[in-house]
């Protein structure tokens, strides 16, 4: 019964993804066949994150009590710790997915909706855990690199998962029942916090990136095979991974890419 879920949860991923993946492929294991494209909606989004992102970042922080920064911070890990659970259980990782759906309790009822996480004191540990790294756990490709407008880095595979995993948040339903315009804020509110949290990666990203482009890329996609392996990627690389092996020497700092709307704690 596994052997013949497994092959259905591969063979239903590879169609949903369609020629996509196997399109947007080249040969040599080049995992950045619209670089051109991408680098100009990187621009764009470095504009808007000098414009707007990071001013909004900055005056929530210059104004927001600690206490209070943290519990907003909280709220958003522990919203996301619904899609972790939907996600080991894809993966048939049940004792994980026990662990967290603990966590998630624990912090709901104790921690006030989440705001004071209480579970990491008992031993249940923040994880991460989404519908691209399903996909890749079952051999779904990563395909192509791409660089999406305000959501940032990305690839054709975590591309897909963010949508699926939208599906699945708390957020998602919650719209169905709260007034119109509290889903979008709290959307909007999502994106300001998990901006928030990256002040302090800035100077460190300005000064180690001679190509501030490829280190975002390099970083983004060795930090999504680590998750994807948890934590244990294998020594040897396929063909789809081979991209990686020449970017991990480029840069000595390495730099935990947290892409916009990542919440706090993942």
């Amino acid at each position: 019964m596994n052997k013949i879920y497994l092959r259905l949860v591969k063979l239903s991923s590879i169609v949903l993804l369609g020629g996509f993946l196997t399109g947007c492929a080249t040969t040599g294991g080049q995992k950045d066949p619209m670089e051109s494209m991408n680098r100009s909606i990187f621009d764009f989004n470095e504009k808007l994150d000098k414009n707007v992102l990071k001013p909004v970042a900055s005056g929530y922080k210059a104004v927001t009590p600690d206490v209070i920064e943290t519990a907003v911070g909280n709220f958003f890990s522990n919203l996301n710790d619904v899609v972790v659970i939907v996600n080991d259980v894809l993966q048939l990782k049940f004792t994980e997915a026990g662990s967290d759906s603990a966590r998630f309790l624990i912090n709901t009822l104790l921690g006030i909706g989440g705001t004071i996480d209480f579970a990491t004191d008992y031993g249940f540990l923040k994880r991460n855990e989404d519908f691209g790294q399903t996909l890749g756990h079952y051999g779904v490709p990563d395909g192509a690199y791409m660089v999406l407008p305000v959501v940032g880095a990305n690839s054709a595979r975590d591309m897909l998962g963010g949508i699926v995993d939208s599906a699945t948040s708390p957020i998602f339903y919650g719209g169905f029942f709260m007034p119109a315009f509290i889903a979008p804020s709290l959307g909007g509110g999502r994106v300001v916090d998990a901006r928030s949290q990256l002040m302090d990666v800035d100077k460190t990203l300005e000064e180690a990136a001679l190509d501030k482009y490829e280190f975002v890329r390099d970083a983004y996609l060795q930090r999504r095979r680590s998750l994807v392996h948890d934590g244990n990627p294998p020594k040897s690389l396929s063909n789809d991974e081979a991209f990686l092996e020449d970017t991990e020497p480029k840069h000595s700092v390495v730099v935990e890419y947290t892409d916009p709307v990542a919440v706090k704690g993942n």
